[in-house]
Parts: C-alpha cells; sequence; structure tokens
C-alpha cells in the first residue's frame, strides 16, 4: 500500500507540475512530449486516477483518525 501511494504521489506531482507550466507559461509539457492523441489522454488518465486514490487514502486515514480519537474520549 505505501508503494502505491508515493507511486500516485510521484505521478499526481509530475501533473500538478503540468498544470503549473499550462497556467503561467500556456506550455504543456504532456502534450509536447507525446503529441495529441490517445497517449496523451491514457497519461492525463493515469495522472486523474492518482489524484483519486490519494484522495480515497486521506479520506480515509482521516476518518480513521477521528475515530480512533472519538474511541479514546469516551
Amino acid at each position: 500500500m505505501i508503494i502505491a501511494n508515493i507511486i500516485a504521489l510521484s505521478i499526481a506531482i509530475i501533473g500538478c507540475l503540468n498544470w503549473f507550466l499550462v497556467g503561467v507559461f500556456s506550455w504543456n509539457l504532456v502534450t509536447w512530449i507525446f503529441g495529441v492523441g490517445l497517449f496523451t489522454r491514457i497519461i492525463y488518465a493515469i495522472v486523474g486516477i492518482a489524484g483519486i486514490w490519494l484522495l480515497i487514502q486521506l479520506l480515509f486515514k482521516r476518518t480513521r483518525l477521528f475515530a480512533s480519537h472519538d474511541r479514546n474520549n469516551q
């Protein structure tokens, strides 16, 4: 699970850097490397899946954290 989180975080960081480049310089690194086509869409889907994975991990850990905190206070 830790390896999946590290991979997802690495992919999400690369995606964030790409969006930074798009926002500041109007330059898309992914389309510059891979061109416009199916492979680029697959890359974007992988970045999206990594973000969803990290969001689920965050929500799961937050729920578990609050649940253990509530048990300790009772």
